[in-house]
């Protein structure tokens, strides 16, 4: 039998030199598209962060933690569009189990 829906989190890195409309933006789209497509919609915003090494020579990021409940078809969807978003430094979507 088929999954119907899941818990997954996702965490995504915003580049900080966006500033804070931009990132404040970002994370409402996400959240927004998140609430669209699932349920349980949990968003914890970490903030500015050293990070672990440089990505593109940025010492800093933006950590947002977002929490939900798909069907598996969502979080490809949501990589997708994480990945084509200008900003995006980094992410990754982790499957929580039922």
């Amino acid at each position: 039998m088929a999954k119907v829906s899941a818990n997954y989190e996702v965490v995504y890195i915003i580049d900080p030199a966006l500033g804070e409309e931009a990132i404040a933006a970002t994370v409402a789209k996400f959240q927004s598209l998140a609430e669209q497509n699932g349920s349980n919609v949990a968003v914890d915003e970490w903030g500015t962060r050293k990070l672990a090494y440089a990505i593109n020579y940025k010492t800093e990021g933006y950590y947002v933690l977002m929490s939900f409940t798909s069907g598996p078809e969502f979080p490809k969807e949501l990589d997708r569009i994480l990945g084509i978003t200008e900003g995006i430094m980094r992410s990754m979507i982790v499957c929580k189990g039922e």
